[in-house]
């Protein structure tokens, strides 16, 4: 009898916990933001019971099947500071939370990133320190055109012109040249040496959601492109645009710049497809030097991405671009009617013509197993057909990327990733000193390991790859980054590494094409090394209503067989190995202060020395600084947007002091050159741009208009020489260069746009 009393009482509290079991409760609720607008995706969740939802359109979120009892739920979303609210779940009932207003992010602290470790992370807790300019801020602050004029609002980073004719530009961090920075798409390298000339323009904005700038070392991770730094360009997410997006520019240069882009979902199919169209063709000579002060040009992009829903929240995109562009420059009569379809490669009638087609296919698949293993891939078939007046210039690259990573969870103190790395490279031209292709694979492997050993207050962040290359076996290319919070609001990151990079000499610079200087190749070029370190101090404060921040960055490359150009004889350009070193050093002050009425400024300046240190021609060892690499830098943003008429006005300036200039003569009027060159010291510039944004957020769209370099500024010379040669045609001279290019020659422009979404 005993015995089935106690059968009874267990069967009882069996039947009782089930019953507690089955006690759910749920909430649901709307999120707002300080206009009482609402907030879509943004993600709502219990940490302690792996619960969460993201809110829809109108702002409204659920979650239900949740435990009762006292927890804490966590809401962030971009844009906003994130906000923890302690609830109380009652079984079987429902947690209303009306209306929550979320504050804006000013200093945009809450972004999510995934430059600094290939995954998802947020900005604030990166043992990397990492900006962040998402593509609303760049739209209402300059109306960027391409990738290139976004860029230069970012504090160390400069656009170099490698030529006064074609105006082809590469992106220079902490005053290294432009084939030492990463770019990437969605973290794949798809941007090999030909196109940090060529292809770099045409990424269209309207497929860029935001950019991500690392300055310093970062082979590690992506290669050895990355010695200066990484650019990554993120995609927009289909699933979060509007169906239709409609952008389009015109200027009173006669310039018109279009933009269209459709997103649809289809079952388990995120899709948005876009088009981007430039055309610039008047020509304007205002420094009469008989050349035109800017290129003509047709452009075209066509892109898609695809995302699919998949089970457990797997990730798969893909992304596909084609690009062409038809850019050329030269004398009136080259350009005028289009004069040069038919007349590429005259000998006699001097112009530049490059026509540029590309193509890109890259993404990311996460494979449906157990463990957390992702495969990134990128493709890429660059071809260019170019004329620089008689000399054409065919080239062909291809690049194949493949990147499995494993991240394996090990807990909130340890964060490992690793993963095999496949890159194949194919180049080839018809220059005389190109013999055969060169044709590379290299396999490697990596790792990266972030520790935490006391929460936030330290970070390690420790990393190594190894690349295999045919010629020089295998190279290492370690890592290390530290973060530490002695306090609240104050941040010191240290991050120093390795650098290692092949030079595709013919590729990537550009300048014994361009002009008539003769190609000298010293000797067989030997891989450059690099040391890098960067150090950055970040002070976070909050000021009156506002919140701001403080960064000071100090920065430091050694190279050893350092390849730079020497452009010291008249008519020639020197490649070789340095014999000595190089170094780039610097300290950057950064400020950036916002106010919840809306007003935002960005205050940035730059101070570095470029130079090489080897011997001159009396054979004695002594410092140079490098061509094109001003020691001061600086940039203003003043961003205010007057909310009751729902007007945005900005300022932007850019300043650019004296740089080192390459040794260019001019000629006398028997067409010898002068016993002195030209002034190697460019004088300090600075470029001014102002523009107002007006908002129908009913109709969802913009109005803008702007004016871009406000105070008329052009370069003082023409960056062309050797023009008055008596004994040859405009152009076609043996003296004929044009590496004189140091700033804008495009003068004071208005423009008007129209941005229109509709959902």
């Amino acid at each position: 009898m005993k015995a089935k009393k106690h059968y009874l009482l267990a069967i009882y509290l069996l039947l009782y916990s089930l019953h507690l079991g089955a006690q759910t409760a749920s909430l649901q609720g709307y999120l707002y933001d300080s206009q009482a607008q609402p907030i879509p995706f943004a993600g709502i969740g219990l940490i302690e019971q792996q619960k969460g939802t993201a809110s829809l359109e109108s702002g409204y979120f659920y979650l239900d099947g949740l435990a009762p009892g006292h927890f804490e739920l966590q809401i962030q979303a971009i844009g906003f500071q994130s906000q923890s609210i302690n609830i109380e779940l009652k079984a079987n009932d429902t947690l209303k939370l009306d209306s929550l207003l979320l504050k804006e992010d000013i200093l945009g602290l809450e972004e999510v990133v995934v430059s600094g470790q290939l995954k998802e992370s947020f900005l604030k807790n990166s043992a990397v320190k990492i900006q962040v300019y998402r593509a609303e801020y760049l739209e209402q602050t300059t109306a960027p055109t391409n990738l290139m004029q976004a860029l230069k609002l970012i504090n160390g980073v400069q656009e170099v012109v490698a030529c006064g004719v074609c105006f082809t530009n590469s992106i220079s961090i902490n005053g290294l040249p432009g084939p030492y920075t990463a770019v990437l798409i969605d973290g794949s390298p798809a941007y090999g040496n030909l196109a940090s000339v060529y292809g770099l323009n045409g990424i269209p904005k309207n497929m860029i959601d935001r950019i991500e700038v690392i300055k310093g070392p970062n082979s590690t991770l992506y290669g050895s492109e990355a010695m200066a730094g990484v650019i990554n360009v993120i995609t927009k997410d289909p699933s979060k645009q509007a169906a239709v997006s409609l952008d389009l520019m015109g200027t009173t240069h006669a310039e018109a710049f279009s933009n269209l882009a459709l997103s649809q979902k289809l079952g388990r199919l995120n899709a948005s497809l876009g088009l981007q169209h430039a055309y610039l063709n008047r020509f304007d000579d205002a420094n009469q030097d008989g050349f035109g002060d800017n290129i003509a040009m047709d452009r075209l992009s066509v892109f898609g991405k695809f995302t699919f829903d998949r089970p457990n929240n797997k990730k798969a995109s893909l992304f596909a671009k084609y690009y062409y562009e038809d850019r050329r420059n030269g004398v009136e009569q080259y350009t005028k009617d289009r004069a040069y379809q038919e007349i590429r490669g005259n000998d006699s009638i001097y112009g530049e013509s490059i026509y540029t087609q590309r193509f890109e296919l890259m993404g990311s698949y996460e494979l449906p197993t157990q463990a957390p293993i992702r495969l990134d891939y990128s493709f890429s078939q660059h071809h260019q057909d170019s004329y620089y007046g008689s000399d054409g210039y065919l080239a062909q690259q291809r690049i194949a990327y493949l990147n499995a990573l494993y991240m394996p969870n090990f807990g909130p103190k340890h964060n490992l990733t690793a993963g095999l790395t496949a890159r194949y490279q194919f180049y080839d031209d018809n220059t005389l000193v190109t013999s055969k292709a060169d044709e590379q694979f290299i396999p490697g492997l990596w790792a990266q390991h972030e520790w935490k050993p006391q929460g936030e207050k330290w970070t390690f962040l420790s990393g190594l790859r190894l690349d295999y290359y045919e010629a020089h076996g295998l190279i290492p290319s370690p890592r290390i980054s530290i973060k530490y919070e002695p306090r609240p609001y104050w941040k010191i990151r240290l991050n120093t590494g390795t650098g290692f990079r092949l030079v595709n000499l013919f590729a990537e610079d550009h300048a014994f094409v361009t002009g008539n200087r003769q190609l000298i190749l010293a000797e067989k070029l030997a891989p450059e090394q690099a040391l890098s370190s960067t150090l950055n101090i970040q002070r976070i404060f909050n000021w009156g209503q506002g919140q701001g921040s403080i960064d000071l960055d100090a920065f430091y490359t050694h190279f050893i067989n350092a390849i730079i150009p020497n452009y010291e004889q008249a008519n020639s350009i020197i490649y070789e190995n340095l014999d000595g070193y190089a170094q780039s050093r610097g300290l950057a002050l950064n400020l950036n202060y916002g106010l919840p009425a809306g007003l935002q400024i960005n205050l940035g300046a730059t101070y570095q020395y470029v130079f090489e240190y080897r011997k001159n021609e009396q054979g004695l060892k002594e410092k140079r600084e490098l061509e094109y690499s001003p020691k001061f830098s600086g940039v203003l943003t003043i961003n205010y947007h007057y909310k009751p008429w729902n007007l945005r006005a900005a300022y932007t300036a850019n300043f650019t002091g004296q740089m080192q200039l390459p040794e260019v003569y001019d000629l006398d009027q028997n067409g010898q050159p002068l016993p002195q060159a030209r002034s190697t010291r460019s004088q300090a510039f600075s470029i001014h741009n102002l523009q107002l944004t007006k908002q129908f957020p009913k109709r969802q769209l913009d109005i803008y208009l702007g004016a871009q370099n406000l105070f008329n500024y052009r370069q003082k010379s023409s960056p062309l020489s050797g023009l008055n040669d008596p004994n040859a045609a405009v152009g076609f001279s043996d003296y004929f260069d044009t590496a004189y290019a140091y700033s804008p020659l495009h003068g004071r422009e208005f423009y008007l746009g129209i941005r229109w979404n509709f959902r």
